[in-house]
């Protein structure tokens, strides 16, 4: 098994992937001068027609310039690799139909996100800057901001999971699961039981899972086998081989919601390594937050609204999944919660333009924790000028990657970081693989969102902000002591850094945006 997941990810990767094009561009060129030897200058001529067009096309596209470059470099560099790859990455039509059909389900679900007014009023009150934020995600997302809303913080992956256990063994009405990564092992294979026991029980069961799963770690009939014992399963775009690409556009996103009343995200998915049961890559450090009340309908509309991508039955009824927190008697009301999901098919990088609200208000600092830094120009020159207005910044990175080729990307970021303010530290127990951002003491937000490019332009992404509660304080008070063991990176450090490691790295930001 081990083999064959290791032959799935090399056959499946994005290198694969690039080599096969490069291949075929070397035999396009070799028949081109082989057969049409008489025509070469037409067929060169056309093909750096063809490239320049597409170079305007791009060119004129509402997307990050660091993206655009990243493909109009390979277009430029060899015509025909570089446009076949743009044209393979960017017409697949069910990309497209997922965006219609998410369109429409947001005009049903619309009428179920209104904006509590008074809420809000309070919110402006105490913070216009911040309400800022806020109506800017009510505007392009629909999504508001709760106070009926009780939140935990979970340190480490483990911690979420014996919660969990504790939460789906209450469920009474229904079990929605959404998750990025589903392997077999001791962390599925007991909440499976649980599940199973449940639909016995009449609970609706519903699981949703990445197709990527599909390659590696799950057989691709698995919908069919938790069929059998009543659970209600679907992938998230299947991946078919030399049609779709499993690297674009994933549902990363993880999100439990049980019974209405309680629902969990993070960057825990369900698989071993995550509550640290598979070491891979030394201690793994994830984190997760919990809420009940209110807020739980957000993330319960996120799930429906995905589960009717390519459902061919009737339109789901919302009204009974929603308006459950009213049952939840024991709510520590403390502070707001807005939850809020992402997606890379509109023109909207919310994920991103919270983080950089939040580093553009803060006043003391500014605490960052995640496993990948694929950064463009906005978000690097956001990050030095907060820590040159005097505001703290302090990123934490692994200090053992899981992915090493993007380990040396992020490297190669540190040096322009660090010379302008910006701390950086590595965790030295092993990966850390939580995605936060804290300031201030009042504003944090816990989710799926890595920053990289995957996570703020191409994948399905979900978080929680959080503003004015004592669990930003928990959630400060883990980081000082993630802090606690991790090593400081000075700029010494980084010059000794193997020179391959850094040519690597500086060469990888050429494409940055495709890794």
């Amino acid at each position: 098994m081990k083999l064959l997941h290791a032959f799935s990810r090399i056959i499946f990767s994005r290198f694969t992937l690039a080599l096969c094009s490069l291949l075929l561009q070397v035999i396009i060129i070799f028949i081109c001068i082989y057969f049409f030897s008489e025509y070469i200058v037409w067929l060169f001529g056309g093909f750096t027609t063809l490239s320049l067009l597409v170079v305007i096309y791009i060119l004129n596209k509402n997307q990050n310039p660091s993206y655009k470059i990243a493909w109009i470099i390979p277009i430029l560099a060899l015509p025909v690799l570089g446009v076949l790859l743009y044209l393979f990455v960017h017409t697949q039509v069910g990309v497209k139909a997922i965006h219609r059909q998410l369109k429409e389900e947001r005009k049903v679900t619309r009428k179920f996100l209104l904006q509590d007014r008074e809420v809000y009023r309070q919110l402006e009150k105490s913070d216009r800057l911040f309400t800022g934020s806020v109506h800017y995600v009510n505007q392009v997302l629909d999504f508001p901001i709760y106070y009926a809303t009780d939140t935990e913080y979970f340190p480490f992956g483990q911690d979420q999971y014996e919660d969990l256990l504790k939460e789906l063994k209450a469920a009474k009405k229904f079990i929605f699961l959404e998750y990025f990564i589903i392997e077999r092992g001791r962390m599925w294979d007991s909440i499976l039981e649980i599940l199973k026991e449940k639909v016995k029980e009449n609970v609706e069961v519903r699981v949703l899972y990445d197709g990527m799963c599909s390659i590696m770690l799950l057989p691709h009939d698995y919908p069919k086998e938790l069929a059998e014992f009543g659970i209600l399963c679907k992938e998230f775009m299947p991946i078919k081989p030399l049609i779709s690409t499993h690297q674009n556009n994933r549902d990363h996103r993880k999100i439990c919601v049980i019974d209405g009343r309680v629902a969990y995200t993070g960057g825990v998915n369900l698989a071993d390594e995550y509550i640290n049961q598979k070491p891979r890559f030394g201690v793994w450090k994830d984190t997760a937050i919990k809420i009940k009340g209110e807020a739980v309908d957000s993330f319960t509309i996120m799930f429906l609204e995905m589960w009717n991508v390519n459902s061919f039955s009737k339109r789901e009824d919302y009204g009974k999944y929603l308006g459950h927190s009213r049952e939840v008697t024991d709510l520590n009301m403390d502070g707001y919660v807005m939850p809020f999901g992402d997606s890379p098919l509109d023109s909207h990088a919310v994920g991103e333009s919270i983080y950089l609200d939040i580093l553009n208000q803060a006043k003391h600092y500014v605490h960052i924790v995640t496993p990948y830094l694929v950064l463009d120009y906005m978000m690097v020159s956001t990050l030095i000028h907060t820590a040159q207005r005097g505001v703290e910044v302090i990123i934490i990175m692994p200090h053992i990657p899981d992915k090493k080729l993007v380990y040396y990307l992020g490297r190669s970021y540190y040096a322009d970081l660090i010379q302008n303010g910006v701390k950086i530290y590595e965790y030295t127990p092993g990966f850390v693989h939580a995605k936060m951002m804290i300031s201030d003491d009042e504003k944090a937000v816990v989710g799926t969102i890595n920053l990289d490019y995957r996570s703020l332009y191409l994948h399905f992404e979900c978080a929680c902000l959080l503003y004015r509660g004592k669990v930003i304080g928990k959630i400060e008070t883990d980081f000082q002591k993630t802090l606690d063991d991790s090593q400081l990176i000075q700029l010494q450090d980084v010059r000794r850094y193997p020179l391959y490691k850094r040519v690597i790295g500086r060469i990888l930001r050429f494409f940055a945006p495709l890794l």
